[in-house]
């Protein structure tokens, strides 16, 4: 099997990280877990030992010197420069275009956190089976608490010989009553928005079930122009493009949604907590980057670029310093980090 094409999509502000995150600096250009930023050890993972090829990266120009600044290996990279933000949809299928129709390309988001590498890419070489085969392939995670915060995946029925399965239904966030329903029936993965498929098979089902999308996409190509690894998408074009997520757009529309498990210690980051849970905790469940002291703490979280911060006798608390802005909130209320004026206005 040919090399399998990483395609990275860089876009989102991380607002529910905020203060840390923010539109100057989002969430996949900082350490947030180890000492590689969350967007460089997407890039890492896929390495070129393990059977993939050069990455292709989809951003925004807002994003493109951090980019740039923190690749691994800026010579052979292609980067498609957005003109405008215009969901996954979009910036998948450019990526398709500029892509030969049988290559297989393996979609990650650049903000997501995965400990087990070697896991993450034996899931990848069964996915890419999978696609060189016709199908669109999720990666389904396994779910190991009833989490609101994401879709589903409902398993179909076993495709012999390749470890995978059919997607019988993509779910939509569920309540915290059917959440705990999917974690006790087993037949339930978590959607973790990491998808192979055959650029080709991608075109033709987006052009099938969004033909304006991909009408749109194409012209914006063929209207585009390069600049050495770089690639600008004509503006113009672009701007009629409908925003729309790929999941709407293609993977619940087609005949051909596959899945294949994927167990590797996965965390999209997507809040406070999910950072806490990620990181390497004390026999308390404390973790703390920074220069910080706790006494007497339980499932404390300190996170501080400077100054020092000392906590005492506190449980399920999360401590944020970052600048001018302090955050302290509740693992509940991380969910809700994104909505006050400052992680808005950033």
């Amino acid at each position: 099997m040919s090399d399998i094409i990483p395609v990275v999509l860089c876009g989102g502000s991380g607002t529910r990280l905020w203060p840390r995150s923010r539109k100057t600096m989002p969430k996949p250009f900082l350490p947030l877990v180890g000492d590689s930023t969350l967007f460089t050890a997407t890039v890492l993972r896929c390495d070129k030992g393990e059977g993939f090829g050069d990455p292709v990266i989809v951003t925004g120009a807002a994003h493109l010197d951090h980019v740039e600044a923190q690749l691994p290996d800026r010579e052979h990279t292609q980067i498609i420069v957005e003109p405008e933000g215009k969901n996954t949809a979009a910036a998948i299928a450019l990526a398709a275009l500029r892509l030969p129709e049988d290559a297989v390309m393996l979609v990650c988001p650049s903000d997501h956190h995965i400990g087990d590498c070697a896991a993450f890419q034996a899931a990848a070489r069964a996915a890419a089976s999978l696609a060189s085969q016709g199908w669109l392939v999720s990666f389904g995670i396994a779910p190991t608490a009833p989490e609101t915060g994401f879709g589903y995946l409902r398993h179909g029925e076993a495709i012999e010989g390749t470890g995978g399965m059919k997607v019988a239904q993509f779910v939509e966030k569920p309540n915290l009553e059917r959440a705990i329903e999917f974690l006790a029936s087993g037949d339930y993965s978590w959607n973790g928005g990491i998808f192979a498929f055959r650029a080709g098979t991608f075109l033709d089902e987006l052009k099938a079930h969004r033909p304006a999308i991909h009408d749109a996409v194409k012209a914006s190509v063929d209207k585009g122009a390069a600049d050495g690894m770089r690639f600008h998408p004509d503006a113009g074009a672009f701007a009629l493009i409908e925003s729309e997520s790929v999941d709407y757009a293609v993977m619940e529309n087609t005949s051909r949604a596959a899945m294949v498990p994927a167990v590797m210690a996965w965390s999209d980051i997507g809040n406070w907590q999910a950072l806490h849970d990620a990181l390497d905790r004390d026999e308390d469940g404390n973790a703390v980057m920074g220069r910080a002291e706790l006494k007497d703490c339980r499932n404390v979280l300190v996170h501080t670029d400077g100054p020092r911060v000392n906590v005492v006798g506190a449980s399920n608390l999360i401590v944020v310093v970052d600048k001018d802005e302090v955050l302290v909130c509740t693992p509940e209320g991380a969910q809700l980090v994104g909505k006050l004026s400052g992680a808005a206005n950033q």
